[in-house]
């Protein structure tokens, strides 16, 4: 089988966004949208947006619509142009070799190019409740700025668990919206920069609990309260909340390219030296959450999307690759 002109890796914004760009540039592209795992939170083929129940920061969609469809929206336009879906993982990318070979469920295929669009999976503690609600828009969510302007958090007593200066801007952007905002900490000072807590602690309706652990998210379909272990005693207490926000962080899902030479941040992130999508490797770009610990944002990632393909589609012709 010949090598393709573009393989894309991905199937959230990013990677459907570069599709739409390279099946219309006539690149005849195949995307790997991945399978369904635990990881140990749910990881879907869609990215973030198959957990977030209603998007209502996308231009283009006045009233909001739900993630899912969201995603399902982005596949069908990329279809529609020509775009080769596979539903299997990339499991390991040979990038010494030209063309690339990229060892996948189904065997070994070779691309001219290719783009990396996996995201980034957000950290969540494991609880089986928190999953539960997470996944049924129960009010469980990683990203305030997502989800926490919704009508259902209006006026709610909300709680963010972390103490990094992600849970600190988190909380402090909740705070526009909730009554109170309860930031739950394990430990008995916070790690965020003095500057982001005191941006936080400034607000009338900021609290922390220190010295506490989520154990349990109380709630049938939507999230009524949480149960708080006090790890130095080990009491345990109920707070009322209307919505759980998970702060730890996030994992760019990069595991799969170790030992292929693409470069990454400290953090894992791929590294792009410029606004560009090229990476440092040639004919190697990325797109989306992966490599943008900063916004991870829908509308982001497809911008990123949008630059890759039209990367990878001036790369290959420079490369003469018809």
């Amino acid at each position: 089988m010949p090598a393709h002109k573009v393989v894309i890796i991905g199937s959230g914004p990013a990677g459907w966004t570069a599709a739409i760009y390279a099946a219309r540039a006539q690149l005849n592209p195949v995307l790997y949208c991945g399978v369904p795992k635990q990881d140990p939170g749910p990881v879907l083929p869609g990215g973030q947006l198959m957990l977030t129940t209603e998007v209502e920061n996308y231009p283009g969609f006045e009233h909001g619509v739900m993630g899912p469809e969201m995603m399902d929206k982005f596949r069908k336009q990329a279809e529609r142009f020509g775009t080769r879906v596979i539903e299997e993982d990339v499991n390991r990318l040979d990038f010494a070799k030209r063309p690339f070979e990229l060892h996948t469920d189904g065997g070994t295929v070779q691309a001219h190019s290719v783009i990396i669009a996996t995201g980034a999976v957000a950290n969540w503690l494991g609880l089986p409740n928190e999953m539960r609600l997470a996944t049924s828009g129960g009010g469980v969510s990683a990203c305030a700025v997502c989800d926490g302007a919704l009508p259902a958090f209006r006026n709610q007593p909300l709680a963010v668990v972390g103490g990094g200066d992600t849970a600190m801007e988190e909380a402090t952007y909740l705070t526009k919206f909730a009554s109170t905002v309860y930031l739950i900490h394990r430990r008995d000072t916070l790690r965020a920069s003095k500057i982001m807590q005191e941006r936080f602690l400034s607000r009338p309706n900021a609290k922390v609990l220190f010295n506490r652990e989520v154990d349990d998210v109380l709630g049938g379909e939507k999230c009524e309260g949480v149960v708080l272990r006090d790890v130095v005693t080990g009491a345990k207490e109920t707070l009322a909340v209307k919505g759980l926000f998970i702060a730890i962080g996030h994992t760019p899902a990069t595991k799969f390219l170790e030992g292929s030479g693409i470069e990454l941040t400290p953090k894992g992130y791929i590294a792009l030296k410029t606004r560009s999508s090229h990476t440092n490797i040639e004919g190697v770009f990325a797109a989306g959450d992966v490599a943008d610990e900063h916004y991870r944002q829908a509308v982001t990632a497809a911008g990123m999307g949008c630059q890759a393909a039209l990367d990878a589609e001036r790369w290959l012709a420079a490369k003469n690759v018809h």
